[in-house]
C-alpha cells in the first residue's frame, strides 16, 4: 500500500492555552466527524514571538487525523472554538500507514457518518 495514499490523510496540530480549551476542541471536532481521533499531549512549554516580545506559556498540543479534503472544514470548527487570536492550525501529510488504521479513518470521517 505504500505511497497509494500519500496526502490523502493528515495530522493536524493545533495548540490549546489549557487542557479544557483542548478538551473542548477536541469533542467537537471528533463529535463532528471532522477527526477520527483526537490526542492531547501536555502540558508542554511553547516559546514564540507575540506582539514584537518573545513569550513563553503553558500549551497543550492536540494532534488530530483526518482525510486532508477536511481540512478547511475542521480549520474552521477549531478556530470557532479557540481563544486564540492566530491559533496553530497545522496539517501534517501522513505518507503512510496501515491500511486497516487509514480504512478507519476514512469511515469514521466519511460524508455518511456525517
Amino acid at each position: 500500500m505504500k505511497g497509494s495514499r500519500m496526502a490523502e490523510y493528515i495530522e493536524v496540530r493545533v495548540t490549546a492555552g489549557s487542557a479544557e480549551e483542548a478538551d473542548r476542541i477536541c469533542g467537537a471536532v471528533v463529535g463532528g466527524r471532522l477527526a477520527a481521533c483526537a490526542q492531547v499531549v501536555g502540558p508542554i512549554v511553547s516559546t514564540y514571538w507575540w506582539e514584537g516580545q518573545v513569550q513563553r506559556s503553558e500549551e497543550w498540543l492536540l494532534l488530530l487525523k483526518t482525510r486532508a479534503e477536511l481540512f478547511d472544514e475542521l480549520a474552521r470548527s477549531v478556530r470557532a472554538e479557540h481563544s486564540y487570536d492566530v491559533p496553530e492550525i497545522v496539517a501534517v501529510a501522513l505518507v503512510d500507514g496501515i491500511p486497516d488504521y487509514l480504512t478507519w479513518i476514512t469511515e469514521e470521517t466519511s460524508p455518511v457518518q456525517r
